[in-house]
């Protein structure tokens, strides 16, 4: 799947909303732009990705089956 797949399939599936789908694309969207990036700005990338990921924390603790 690549990233417009799956951007495609968030918005057909109202799932726009979801955060670790959001972060998932960005995921696939880096790694297809991969080549085209030094490593520095890869690297710059991907952390900022998995800092953004970090922040979520726990928030869906007792929405397991509203959310998943």
């Amino acid at each position: 799947m690549n990233s417009e797949d799956l951007a495609r399939y968030m918005a057909e599936s109202d799932r726009l909303h979801q955060p670790w789908l959001l972060a998932q694309l960005r995921l696939k969207k880096l790694q297809e732009q991969r080549a085209s990036l030094s490593n520095e700005e890869y690297l710059r990338a991907l952390a900022d990705v998995h800092h953004d990921l970090m922040q979520l924390g726990e928030w869906w603790v007792g929405r397991e089956d509203e959310v998943f």
